[in-house]
This record gives structure tokens, sequence and C-alpha cells, in this order.
């Protein structure tokens, strides 16, 4: 194959929970190696060990994942797992995110994705979907386990549906927690996890927990 024409490598930008491994798995099964870029207190260990080369970068070194990426051949990347969302507030940023952070009005989860996208970008690092390699593990449509919900449950999935779009329309969350047709916990700036726990303490049995997209969720 022409020089031209070769494709680089692929990056794995590792956050927390089992998500990044299942997409090295994933990867794996598909004759796909990854570089991973895990960060300080987030990504497992078993997860950086994976990759084929790794690094640990603090969350808010942006210049240091980008010439981490640049010095392997990285010209695509996946963004797997969280990154604890105090963190965004708790940043040691290098310069490259100093000047990024400088620039932005609103700070916020999809704002913050967005800049780090771009320099990527800039940089000749397509990011791809975040379900990339993990068809397997996608759900369908409809019911997925257990039975199906009864009435009263029904009724809190349909009351709590509608109003967890306006939440998420507005930026301000994707999740809540209802129970007999009473808001018990809106998603903020705590995350889903935090959000869980405070409905179902509130709530105790019988809550139903929802989360949506936003209309502009950006899927990678």
């Amino acid at each position: 194959m022409p020089k031209s024409l070769k494709t680089g490598r692929i990056g794995l930008v590792a956050g927390r929970g089992i998500y990044p491994r299942l997409v090295l798995e994933g990867a794996r099964r598909q004759g796909e190696e990854l570089v991973v870029a895990a960060f300080d207190g987030e990504t497992e260990p078993s997860v950086a060990s994976r990759g084929r080369p790794s690094t640990w970068l603090r969350v808010g070194q942006l210049g240091g994942l980008v010439s981490f990426f640049r010095k392997q051949g990285v010209d695509r990347a996946i963004f797997a797992g969280q990154i604890t969302p105090k963190r965004l507030y708790d940043l040691r940023p290098d310069l490259k995110a100093l000047w990024i952070l400088a620039r932005l009005k609103e700070r916020n989860a999809a704002t913050l994705f967005g800049a780090v996208v771009r320099e990527l970008e800039k940089a000749g690092i397509r990011v791809l979907p975040a379900t990339t390699f993990m068809e397997d593990h996608l759900a369908g449509t409809g019911l997925i386990a257990g039975p199906r919900p009864p009435l009263h449950l029904s009724a809190d999935i349909k009351f709590g549906w509608s109003l967890a779009k306006s939440v998420a329309r507005l930026n301000i969350g994707q999740s809540l927690v209802v129970r007999k047709g009473t808001v018990m916990a809106v998603e903020g700036f705590d995350g889903t996890d935090a959000t869980l726990k405070r409905g179902g303490q509130i709530a105790g049995q019988d809550a139903t927990a929802i989360k949506v997209t936003s209309p502009t969720q950006d899927m990678r």
C-alpha cells in the first residue's frame, strides 16, 4: 500500500469504570491494539496496562495528550469512561488547556469536550463515535430485562421522560428520579451516580430513574 494511503493508529482516552476495558477488548477482537492515555485517579491501572503503548496524565494536560498521540502516530481517537465531574473545577491545566479555558464562556461537560475535540482535530486526530468497537454491547429498542413495569411505574416513566428531556435541553443534566408523579432528584454537576443515590435515599422503594440524551448530544 502506498505510504500516503496508510492509516495511523487509534488512541483511547480512558476514564473511569469498565467502559474503556470493553472498548479495548472489542478492538482486540477486531485485530486492533489501541494506544491508551490514562488519567491519575481516574483510569484503572489494568486498563492502562493494556495500551500499546500507554501513558499517565493529569486531568487538564491537554498538551500532553496531543503530544503523546502525535508521537505515537495516532490519527483517530475514542473517548471512553467518565471523568469525575468535580475535577472540572479542580484542574491543574497545562498551557494549552489554560488557553482553551480562557476562551470558553460556558464551562460544562459539553463545552469542555467540544473544545478538546477541536484541539485534537487541529492536530489531525479525528474523534470517533464512543460506540466504536462496542457493537456487541449496544442495547436494542424496548424492554431489555426483567418483567414489564407495572402501571404505576409506567406512569412515572411517561411523567419523568418529558421532564428529563427538558432538563437536558437546558444543559442542566440528563437524568432524574421520580416517584408517584413527584420529582425526587435532578442531575446537576454532581453527575448521574450521585443523582441516583440522592433520589433513592429520598424516595425509598418504587422510585424510577430516567436518563436521556440531550438534543445536541455529541455521540463521540
